[in-house]
């Protein structure tokens, strides 16, 4: 289903059922991870694979810039998203080759960041920025601060307003902050029944294998004391107030049946932003899979919305 701003919806998922086999990847070829420094001291990892026109990926959490080409949860991703551009991703501070140690876990401190490897990488504008979850909201905060630099966008399973921010009724605060206390308790006890359910949110219609493959990177990508503060910020995320200020052609992704953020947070953003279409997918999956059909949906549509 996509929609056009202000226009209403269409049907563009595809039909046909089953799963396809995963596919093979040269991973011989890795990309140099390099280092810059944030005006805190904090220092930031970033690399850059492929060649062509630009694509610069906003940070999120659960990455690591080395283990990611590997991973059956990322592989996917950099592979087909480097394919004839110029990919420029970055490790979020407290995460990935990025420094664990940081004074600063903010939405501000995550847009400098971004600001900062653009530079370092030497990208000229203008050119597209992709966020994922959480990096969706560091992308629009990014296209609002810097509307000559960014071409267009695409949000992938993002929302403007955390699960804290967007808790309307007493009842749904308080299951938001269940949600947040039980992870700061069950992370601290190393509680891998908890990363099992975890998993399970992020991938509900993937396979035990990949359910494991994401527990070995929930473990690798960050400390457990950041994890806390991760979810805390994650939950009080808010860039309501700058939807209507971007002024960039935005293509807006969501499985349509998210299990970690909801549908409402893809169909605001698309009712919000300007010249936003909104893609939904025949998915359960937060992050899409290599096998499932509404991966090539996905990539068709990108490519098509990144060509112009």
């Amino acid at each position: 289903m996509a929609t056009v701003h202000g226009r209403g919806y269409r049907f563009v998922a595809p039909v046909e059922a089953g799963h396809r086999p995963t596919p093979a990847y040269d991973n011989t070829a890795r990309p140099q991870v390099r280092y810059c420094m944030a005006g805190d001291g904090t220092a930031v990892a970033y690399a850059v694979a492929g060649e062509g026109p630009p694509l610069v990926q906003a940070a999120h959490w659960l990455t690591h810039l080395e283990h990611d080409w590997d991973s059956p949860i990322w592989g996917h991703w950099l592979h087909e998203l480097s394919r004839g551009r110029r990919l420029v991703r970055y490790d979020e501070r407290g995460c990935g080759l990025s420094d664990w140690d940081v004074p600063d876990f903010g939405l501000d401190a995550w847009v400098d960041d971004l600001e900062l490897v653009v530079e370092a990488s030497g990208t000229e504008p203008p050119f597209p920025v992709l966020g994922l979850s959480q990096g969706g909201a560091v992308a629009i905060a990014y296209a609002v601060r810097h509307p000559e630099r960014v071409s267009r966008l695409v949000l992938v399973g993002a929302y403007a307003a955390g699960r804290l921010v967007r808790a309307e009724t007493p009842e749904a605060r308080a299951e938001a902050l269940l949600d947040l206390e039980v992870g700061r308790v069950a992370w601290r006890h190393e509680d891998d029944s908890y990363r099992q359910v975890f998993a399970s949110q992020f991938l509900p219609d993937a396979s035990r294998e990949l359910w494991d493959a994401f527990n070995r990177l929930q473990r690798t990508t960050t400390s457990t004391d950041n994890v806390v503060r991760f979810l805390d910020v994650f939950a009080r995320i808010d860039v309501r107030d700058l939807l209507e200020e971007v002024r960039c052609p935005t293509l807006v992704v969501h499985s349509r049946d998210d299990l970690r953020v909801p549908g409402t947070q893809a169909r605001e953003l698309a009712a919000r932003i300007p010249d936003a279409r909104l893609l939904l997918l025949a998915s359960r999956n937060h992050i899409l899979t290599a096998d499932e059909p509404a991966w090539s949906t996905f990539l068709a549509e990108a490519t098509a919305f990144l060509d112009g």
